[in-house]
């Protein structure tokens, strides 16, 4: 039987960036999973504060090169790599001046959202798409953490559902509350239907606040997984409402096995709840 490819998505992984929940399981998921001998990807954005020369970046010149159409900007797709030697797995960063050159992730020297984080979102889930189209390599699951990657379910959904390296693939979301307060821009959704989205689709980030990104990727998803045990109520009432096998809250230990078999679970495509 040939091996089931998981393309992960993360906005934080260890050792890049600080330690958290997410950022922990985005890193040890993966490589757990590959030596249960699935095939894996993992991508995550290129944020200025990751030190290039400890990590060894380099620049993959064959997969950049592609401009990326943002409310009628183009923005070059720079597409780089490092391995974690320890794990021996490889990670790709999604990478333009413009939106990740500053030494910064989220948040400005006074503490605000950097003003295009809708734009960083939505050049990190098209680049991500667009990139492994590139890789010639064929997901049959993509799983998101952050709410960094909210974009990529419906976009996979409506822009790269007829593309045949996605046209079998399955998108589960991890649900995690590392968040924001506030809201991000107000256009957020206008650009994303510059891009060919659905206005009724994405109705939900007309605001675009952290529980209006959760909504938009539980609503195209299809599985769920409770990264953490302490999520808002909107975001739980979400979940709830969603109509798709969910994973409830595993722990920071012992989780591995439990995603290994929910994968296998959208795979068989159950559509029942999985606790």
């Amino acid at each position: 039987m040939e091996k089931a490819r998981i393309l992960y998505i993360s906005q934080h992984i260890v050792p890049f960036l600080p330690a958290t929940q997410m950022s922990s399981v985005s890193r040890n998921l993966p490589q757990a999973i590959h030596e249960k001998g699935r095939e894996i990807r993992v991508f995550t954005p290129r944020f200025g504060k990751i030190n290039e020369r400890r990590h060894q970046l380099h620049e993959v010149i064959r997969l950049s090169g592609m401009n990326l159409l943002i409310d009628d900007t183009d923005h070059p797709l720079v597409i780089k790599v490092a391995s974690i030697p320890t794990a021996r797995m490889q990670v790709y960063f999604i990478d333009n001046d413009e939106y990740f050159k500053r030494k910064a992730v989220l948040h400005d020297a006074d503490k605000n959202l950097f003003k295009d984080n809708d734009e960083r979102t939505i050049f990190f889930a098209r680049g991500v798409l667009e990139t492994v189209k590139k890789l010639g390599w064929a997901p049959n699951i993509i799983h998101c953490h952050g709410w960094m990657t909210a974009a990529v379910p419906v976009y996979l959904k409506q822009l790269f559902a007829s593309d045949p390296y996605f046209a079998t693939s399955k998108i589960i979301t991890s649900i995690f509350n590392e968040g924001f307060e506030g809201s991000l821009d107000s256009r957020m959704a206008d650009k994303m239907q510059q891009d060919g989205i659905q206005a009724d689709s994405i109705s939900c980030v007309e605001t675009p606040t952290f529980d209006a990104l959760n909504a938009l990727s539980i609503q195209h998803s299809d599985g769920l997984i409770v990264g953490s045990e302490d999520l808002s109520p909107a975001t739980k009432q979400a979940i709830e409402s969603a109509g798709v096998p969910t994973l409830s809250y595993h722990g920071e230990e012992g989780y591995v096995a439990d995603i290994n078999n929910f994968y296998d679970t959208i795979l068989e495509g159950k559509a029942e709840a999985v606790s």
